[in-house]
């Protein structure tokens, strides 16, 4: 009996090791900090009439609570229930847990090529860069047999079209005002479609209101069922530039709600269930030192390369918060990702290793 118990635990133990995401849904916020994940509202932000725009009540009503552990399960609570419980959180600096760009700019293009290429190659120092020359991890798992034409990507800035290189990649990048166009569409793609076509342009032709860019997304998960999808939202980073506090939460607020959304919606379809990972991330951090510069990176700001990470589902083994020390960098998020499927991401650039600790 002891042999077969000893037997048949060192066979769980094989598989659970052996367990790999057979889809992945990658997630990212544009420059949402690292302080309101892990901490939740800001009262030193809230309290400042520059910032509060005379509606504090309305934020410290919605956001306000007496610890951070319940101000920011107040602010994105999909990511204090689900993903604490059944999945993992890095970077909260509190606890001396690490995660900063590797690339010294600090600012979205380089920080969206780094997440994507696995390199802080300093040659891409604008946002204005040309098309990427490097393969990024989504073209690769395009050329491979397994994820071909099942990897699409939705992006709120414009400048996706030039991060994932559009015009090489070979996979759809639907990014800012563009829309799907992979036939047949749904009934609800064309809605989306249409409602982008008419929709207010806050920030003109650049970025689009994140709301188009989820559903946009999410109809064609729902239509098209890839393996591989990205999902980059912006209004985080607009209304922090705005100075606008309640909106940068509320921003943060609703892309927690529509993660919750595409949780339930893959846990409810058989093609996805338990096959699914997603891993959610930012370009960038923000100032927090000085106050007021909680509304700006680039590396003149010095809290701006801190950032995070969190993972759920197949193959991510149930941490939690990690309270460890321990330092990790941007640059090593496309192998993770590529690890968590099970593939070795390889390409004609430096690669960085894997952070292996996602999957132990």
């Amino acid at each position: 009996m002891r042999i077969i118990s000893g037997f048949l635990f060192v066979v769980m133990a094989l598989c659970s090791k052996a367990q790999k995401a057979e889809n992945i849904i990658i997630i990212t916020t544009d420059g949402l900090r690292w302080q309101e994940l892990y901490k939740g509202m800001d009262s030193a932000i809230a309290n400042n009439k520059k910032f509060h725009k005379g509606d504090s009540a309305y934020i410290y009503q919605h956001y306000w609570a007496a610890t951070p552990e319940e101000r920011r399960k107040k602010l994105m609570p999909f990511i204090w229930s689900t993903v604490s419980a059944k999945g993992q959180l890095y970077g909260n600096r509190t606890h001396n847990n690490k995660v900063n760009n590797a690339n010294p700019y600090w600012f979205s293009y380089p920080g969206y090529s780094e997440i994507m290429t696995g390199y802080a190659d300093t040659a891409i120092n604008s946002n204005s860069y040309k098309p990427n020359p490097h393969v990024t991890l989504l073209e690769f798992l395009h050329q491979q047999p397994l994820y071909k034409n099942k990897v699409a990507a939705f992006g709120a800035w414009e400048a996706f079209d030039r991060i994932l290189n559009e015009e090489r990649c070979g996979f759809p990048v639907v990014s800012a005002y563009d829309t799907a166009a992979v036939p047949p569409l749904s009934s609800e793609q064309k809605m989306v479609n249409a409602m982008l076509k008419d929709s207010y342009k806050p920030w003109h032709e650049d970025e689009c209101q994140d709301v188009f860019t989820h559903y946009a997304a999410f109809t064609h998960l729902k239509a098209k069922k890839p393996k591989v999808l990205y999902i980059a939202y912006g209004e985080t980073d607009e209304w922090a530039h705005a100075g606008q506090y309640r909106s940068y939460l509320d921003a943060a607020h609703q892309v927690d709600a529509w993660i919750k959304q595409l949780w339930d919606y893959v846990q409810s379809d058989p093609a996805y269930r338990n096959k699914t990972a997603i891993f959610f991330t930012t370009d960038h951090g923000r100032g927090d030192v000085v106050k007021a510069e909680w509304t700006s990176h680039g590396n003149s700001i010095k809290d701006a390369s801190e950032i995070w990470f969190a993972a759920v589902g197949a193959g991510i083994p149930a941490k939690g918060e990690l309270k460890a020390t321990q330092q990790f960098y941007q640059q090593q998020f496309a192998q993770t990702i590529s690890k968590l499927l099970g593939v070795t991401y390889t390409a004609k650039h430096p690669i960085a290793n894997a952070i292996k600790e996602v999957q132990q």
